[in-house]
Order: structure tokens, then C-alpha cells, then sequence
């Protein structure tokens, strides 16, 4: 298996468990999470659940109840609360990466699976015995019976260049926050100016008992933009969010330099195939798209629970991976249609997008059943993905009442932020 995301470790422990031999191949010699932060949605946390970890992972992160984005002029271009999905007590879970990325690992580790670092894959090839991974320094693997790629949207298997690069990325920082600072810690908040501009923040709890907890900041770049955003003196930049946001000054000056912000490039595409001979895809490597629905982890460990399921019900090896496949291209391909038609609508240098979000959409979305349609699009449930795998809903009550304990403990507790409080032209 190649790739020590959450599509890797996921896939890996479930497949283990099935009895499988496995081993993870990391190109890292360490391996480490790239990114801030992420949003973990309930059709990702019933995977978590089924894993017996959703518990452990939504500790280190933080509820968030609705996401909220206002345009430059105070109206409501995106109000989407998890209360209208009519699931009771559903939330999504805001978290750092490297929080779900220990919780996956040291499961890992102590399952027994083997990790070989500092291998980088650069293609798979077959032979009469079954399929081996090729390194960037000409070695290769021992032969497998299934190669799983699972190494991202940039994945060289058998697929060679790079493409779908999106115009726009983001600059990421992950920001500690303290009790008394003017955020919301239940909502992921967005300020839009048309759709060139945005600037977000979404909280992620705290990466180890006693740490601080943190928020994820994020803004809306172009990719050709960022060398000479680097070249800014980084108090004019910071001057240009201010007049977007006022209300984030607190956040801005945690930041010192370009160096406390990570670029972070996205690409939507679709491999040319989801499996081979003795090969399938999972996660980014299979379909990868921007980050406005928040899919992207959620997406990779359904796969990796449908990739489980299929070889356990497949009678070879090769029919366990036609029947994951065949269990989640509808829905990959809903969410790979959504999110390239939504995502123009946040990230783009055309003015009429913008204009049919907040004049057309937004007030959509506010009757009852487009409502309830746009809670299935970003909990991940749109288009029944759970009933076709044979997934359950996790249990929210305990899983909240497991966030809460944690919360009052002294060394983590936060005290609420209303919506008002934080977001006046929401009011």
C-alpha cells in the first residue's frame, strides 16, 4: 500500500483486521500529516466508528455546528447548520490533520503494520506473481497480491504527469487561541469579498492533552499569485484582510513572517482508472477536487472501508476490487460534479458566480427542503453513500458526550462563543 494518509491508515487497519498481510510504503522518513486543518464529516466519522476511533479522534478536535459565510457587504452568502439534516445531534468535527494522523498511525503501530519509510513511489509494475512498487532510486518492492494506491492527488502510479491543477490555493496557518478570544468555537466562519477573495476560520481543537487549542486560518490565493505575495511586505497583506475581516486582527498578529503560512495547492481530477491488474485507487489518488465541500478525508475512508468490504465479499481479488469500485463510483462522481460546479462560486475571478451565490443560492438555501439538500452535501450523505456499504450513522450522543468531558477537563476547557457575539452583520 502506498500512502500514509488517512486513506492509507484507514484502509490498512481495516484490512489487517480482515486477516490481510499488509504493508505501507511512506516516501517521508518520518511519516508526518501535510496540512492544517480539515473538517471530518459524519459520513467519514461512521467509518472512524466502525474503526472504534471516533471517540479518540473527535477529542482532539473541535464540534462545529453550522458553517457561515458572509460577503464584504454584511449579507449571508452561505448559512449551512447540521441541525437540517434531521439527524439528531449531528455535527461535523473541525481538526488539525496531524491530530487525525496520530490517532490512524499509533493505531497502526499497534496493530503490527508494517511501515517502510523513505520509499517514494514512482510507478508499479506486474509480473507472473502479482504487482511491485517502483521507488525513485530504480528499487522495488516484493511482489504483491494488490497494490492499494493511496498516495494523494499527485499519485505517479501508472498515471504520470500531474494534472487538474485549480487556479486557486490557499495559505494555511494554524494559529493557538485563548478563552477570551473573539471566535466562535462551534462554527467554520468564512468572509468573502465576490469570489476572489476569502479568508476563513474553522476551530480544530487541540493537538495533545494540556496543548493549546487552535483555529485553522486560511485565504484564498492564486497559485501564480503566491511568489509575489512572498515578495509583499506582510503588513500590506495583512492590511487587505483586515478590510475584509476587522474582527480577525487577533489572529493576524500571531503571525510574524511569510513563513508562518504554508501554500497549499489543489487539483481536481478523476484517474483515468480506478483499478488494474492487482491495482485500485483510494482517496486523492483516485479523485481528488478543492476543498469547499470538505470531502476530501471523508471521501478517502469510505474508500477505504469500501475497498475492506469488497475484498471480503470478492471472491478473488480482482472481484473484491471491481465490487469496491462499482460501490463507490456514483457517488465519487456526484461529488467530484458538486464540488467543480460549487467551487467557482468561492474561488474564482468572475463576477457572476459570485453574484448567483449570494443572490440566487443563498436565498435557495434557506427554504426547507433545499436546506435539508445542502446538510446532505456537506455531512457527505448526499446520495446515500452509508446504506450502500453497509454503514451505520455513529452515535452522536456519545461521542459529544465523550467531546464534553474532555472540555471541562481544566487544562482544555473553552467557554462558548455565541453566533452573535462573533459575527454582528449575521445578526
Amino acid at each position: 500500500m502506498a500512502g500514509c494518509g488517512p486513506a492509507g491508515l484507514a484502509a490498512a487497519l481495516l484490512l489487517q483486521r480482515d486477516g490481510h498481510r499488509v504493508t505501507l510504503y511512506e516516501r517521508f522518513e518520518t511519516p508526518r500529516p501535510l496540512g492544517s486543518g480539515l473538517m471530518l464529516q459524519p459520513s467519514g466519522v461512521a467509518v472512524l466508528d466502525r474503526l472504534g476511533l471516533a471517540e479518540t479522534v473527535a477529542q482532539r478536535g473541535a464540534r462545529i455546528d453550522a458553517l457561515l459565510g458572509i460577503e464584504e457587504h454584511g449579507r449571508i452568502a452561505l448559512d449551512a447548520p447540521y441541525a437540517k439534516l434531521g439527524v439528531a445531534n449531528a455535527f461535523g468535527v473541525g481538526i488539525h490533520r496531524a491530530s487525525l494522523f496520530s490517532v490512524l498511525y499509533d493505531a497502526t503501530l499497534a496493530q503490527g503494520i508494517e511501515i517502510r519509510t523513505g520509499h517514494e513511489v514512482v510507478t508499479s509494475r506486474s509480473n507472473e506473481h502479482g504487482r511491485c512498487l517502483v521507488f525513485s532510486d530504480d528499487t522495488q518492492s516484493d511482489t504483491h497480491d494488490l497494490i492499494v494506491d493511496a498516495s494523494g492527488w499527485a499519485s505517479r502510479i501508472e498515471e504520470g504527469e500531474q494534472r487538474g491543477l485549480l487556479p486557486f490555493g490557499a495559505l494555511w496557518a494554524s494559529i493557538p487561541v485563548t478563552t477570551d478570544d473573539p471566535h466562535a468555537r462551534n462554527l467554520l466562519e468564512q468572509r468573502y469579498r465576490r469570489a476572489s477573495q476569502m479568508v476563513g476560520v474553522l476551530p480544530i481543537g487541540s493537538r495533545a492533552e494540556g496543548s493549546s487549542q487552535e483555529v485553522a486560518f486560511f485565504w484564498s490565493l492564486r497559485r501564480d499569485d503566491h511568489a509575489q505575495w512572498r515578495k509583499r511586505p506582510l503588513g500590506d497583506w495583512k492590511d487587505e484582510v483586515r478590510r475584509l475581516w476587522p474582527q480577525v486582527e487577533f489572529l493576524l498578529d500571531r503571525l510574524s513572517s511569510h513563513d508562518d503560512l504554508t501554500f497549499a495547492r489543489y487539483a481536481h481530477r478523476t484517474a483515468r482508472k480506478a483499478h488494474g491488474d492487482r491495482l485500485v485507487r483510494i482517496g486523492d489518488a483516485w479523485h481528488s477536487a478543492s476543498p469547499q465541500l470538505g470531502q476530501g478525508a471523508n471521501m478517502a475512508l469510505l474508500d477505504a472501508w469500501a475497498l475492506a468490504t469488497g475484498l471480503r465479499e470478492g471472491r478473488s481479488v480482482a472481484e473484491g476490487i471491481r465490487l469496491t469500485t462499482r460501490w463507490r463510483r456514483e457517488h465519487v462522481a456526484l461529488y467530484q460534479f458538486v464540488t467543480a460546479a460549487f467551487t467557482p462560486m468561492f474561488q474564482s475571478d468572475l463576477a457572476l458566480w459570485p453574484w448567483l451565490r449570494d443572490r440566487m443560492m443563498a436565498p435557495l438555501s434557506r427554504l426547507g427542503p433545499v436546506a435539508r439538500i445542502q446538510a446532505q452535501l456537506m455531512s457527505g450523505l448526499f446520495g446515500w453513500p452509508l446504506q450502500s456499504l453497509g454503514l451505520d450513522l455513529p452515535d452522536y450522543s456519545a461521542i459529544a458526550s465523550s467531546m464534553a468531558a474532555r472540555a471541562s477537563s481544566p487544562a482544555q476547557s473553552n467557554s462558548p462563543v455565541t453566533r452573535q457575539t462573533s459575527c454582528p452583520a449575521a445578526s
